[in-house]
């Protein structure tokens, strides 16, 4: 008589390796071009003035400034500020 409830095999319970998503830089830091601003999954924060969005809807800057963090129309919205 077995005295353990089976439980199945314990492979099916080991979660999937995290993707690592999520704001990379700080309101207020200083990015060059090309720098990743925030990693996401559809568009969390839309891209403002002096960033685009990949392929895979992660924010990047385009110009060398510092970033602010905003609203506009209700969406979240990531900019980066030119330097002069």
């Amino acid at each position: 008589m077995a005295h353990k409830k089976a439980a199945g095999k314990t492979d099916q319970h080991i979660s999937p390796a995290g993707k690592r998503l999520g704001v990379k830089v700080s309101h207020g830091e200083n990015v060059s071009p090309g720098e990743i601003l925030v990693r996401q999954r559809g568009t969390r924060f839309a891209s403002g003035r002096g960033t685009r969005a990949g392929r895979d809807h992660t924010l990047f800057a385009m110009v060398t400034g510092k970033v602010n963090f905003g609203v506009r129309r209700g969406k979240k919205v990531v900019s980066v500020q030119a330097h002069e």
